[in-house]
């Protein structure tokens, strides 16, 4: 916060950021894309972390990576196009959406612990705290939210 005395600008606390930090890559589907997005991914909640003071543990900084990655192989492996990545965050959550070209809703199968592959959504929905998908003009776009956890 800060006061404007008389024309002098004396700060009185400390300021928070009003905004969402607001952050969105577009990845060809090439190899190396889905590192690139987990990079792009931990570069964002390290900025997260300093910009907005959120007191993020190195847990929930794993499970952001991983739902990121859980989100762009999907794209990548059921798409017939390029994909995009859109984070959003604050102090209290992190938003991952992956925004692709095939508009085939993702299936969540249920728990068999001897099926092998296809547990991507299951994970994703186990450590977030919503997670939804929808039909877009263009595609689909896949959505999940996670609460921060502090430190």
């Amino acid at each position: 916060m800060i006061k404007h005395l008389d024309g002098a600008v004396i700060p009185t606390g400390f300021d928070v950021p009003v905004e969402p930090l607001r952050r969105a890559a577009h990845y060809t589907g090439e190899p190396g894309c889905i590192a690139e997005a987990r990079d792009f991914a931990a570069r964002f909640v390290e900025q997260l972390r300093t910009e907005w003071c959120a007191g993020m543990d190195d847990r929930f900084s794993g499970d952001v990576l991983l739902v990121v990655s859980e989100l762009v192989t999907n794209a990548d492996r059921h798409s017939n196009g390029p994909y995009i990545l859109e984070l959003e965050g604050t102090d209290t959550s992190v938003t991952v959406a992956v925004y692709d070209s095939s508009d085939a809703l993702p299936r969540r199968f249920p728990k068999d612990p001897r099926r092998i592959g296809r547990h991507g959504l299951e994970i994703v929905h186990a450590i977030t705290a919503e997670v939804t998908a929808d039909r877009i003009p263009v595609g689909k776009r896949v959505r999940a939210v996670l609460a921060v956890t502090a430190n």
